[in-house]
């Protein structure tokens, strides 16, 4: 895939990037917003910090997103933000977007965890676990925003971990979906079907740019969770996860991916009609993500440190730290095992001398090591 293409970087909001997103970096672009669009504060955070939705289009179906209801998952509104700039344009599938859907966006749920960079909100409580209790003004906001507005589809929009690999291989999970269950059986309704089918046909458009790097996450049920207590209440609802593209640790691949998955999504909920002939089997042969990366492995690390048997492989994940405005990635030792068990994003065979002498001329080497460097 030729990523950033010329298409994409026309719409392509290039005054946020990388990981740290907030409120106060969309705010001055949603004010920029044409006339096609409307903003409202719906609500305020636990800190007082608006919480804005963005309508537009004026046709039948309607689609309900949200993103950074996780504070650090930031990645989808970056390309929300992308999104709203392609419904910007003039063109003919906008000009049928508009006549056949209504959009509703919630840039960031979370602006408080946002701000902070963490998953919870100001009060430390997971906002995706509050959809029973509504304890939160946040979860309180998203719930009347559902009622108000009616929703044909909703989006719900977050960001996976590095760790998810695609099914036994060794790819990872670049982007994950799931179609939530709405009860413990995990049965199989028009509901939940007509999600499966958007996702289905997300994935056919990804699978020619990300070979094997889609994921089906994990349908487990609980009733705290939002999507699937939309689910619970009849909406199609999809959970869209941006991961890990190889190197890509500002998710800015990703960023476009997920950009080029909304767009998908929305021409397939305009174009959907009764489910008739759609068999599960094509959503379930997505691979479920398995849980084998490290961000990265030092195998044979006892020719680095005394305190490793030989044999044995580090698994080091980035533990990500927000200072002065920015995200910072600090190594951390994460596990210890056999060699062939887990997986590295980036791997070294300290036993290599080629691979250990590059690993010592890397930053990663005094952090990790700093007593023996």
């Amino acid at each position: 895939m030729l990523f950033f293409s010329a298409a994409y970087q026309s719409v392509k909001e290039h005054s946020i990037q990388g990981r740290y997103i907030t409120y106060d970096m969309i705010s001055p672009l949603l004010k920029k917003l044409d006339s096609k669009f409307k903003v409202v504060e719906i609500g305020k955070s636990v800190n007082g910090i608006p919480i804005e939705s963005v309508d537009f289009g004026y046709g039948e179906t309607k689609i309900l997103m949200w993103s950074q209801m996780h504070g650090n998952e930031s990645t989808t509104t970056k390309a929300v933000m992308d999104l709203l700039n392609f419904l910007q344009s003039e063109s003919d599938l906008v000009f049928e977007i508009s006549k056949k859907c209504t959009i509703r966006v919630i840039p960031i749920l979370n602006p408080d965890g946002a701000k902070a960079y963490t998953r919870v909100n100001a009060n430390e409580i997971d906002l995706n676990r509050d959809a029973q209790n509504l304890s939160q003004p946040e979860s309180k906001i998203l719930r009347q925003a559902y009622t108000n507005f009616g929703p044909d589809f909703c989006f719900n929009l977050h960001d996976q971990r590095t760790k998810y690999n695609v099914g036994d291989t060794r790819k990872s999970a670049t982007l994950s979906f799931l179609a939530p269950a709405f009860d413990e059986e995990r049965t199989i309704s028009d509901t939940r079907t007509r999600a499966m089918q958007l996702i289905h046909e997300m994935n056919l458009v990804l699978q020619e740019h990300i070979p094997g790097q889609v994921g089906r996450y994990d349908d487990g049920f609980n009733s705290n969770c939002v999507g699937d207590t939309f689910q619970m209440l009849q909406t199609p609802t999809v959970l869209f996860e941006a991961g890990h593209f190889p190197g890509d640790y500002e998710r800015e691949r990703t960023r476009e991916l997920i950009y080029m998955s909304l767009v998908q999504a929305i021409k397939s909920a305009m174009q959907l009609g009764p489910i008739t002939e759609f068999y599960d089997t094509a959503y379930f042969g997505i691979p479920e993500n398995g849980q084998r990366f490290f961000d990265l492995v030092l195998h044979n690390a006892h020719y680095v440190d005394v305190c490793y048997d030989q044999g044995v492989s580090l698994g080091v994940n980035y533990e990500e730290r927000l200072t002065d405005g920015a995200i910072h990635f600090i190594p951390e030792i994460k596990g210890v095992f056999g060699k062939g068990h887990y997986l590295g994003h980036v791997e070294y065979d300290c036993k290599n001398e080629k691979e250990l002498q590059n690993l010592k001329d890397s930053p990663l080497f005094e952090m990790l090591f700093g007593h023996n460097a």
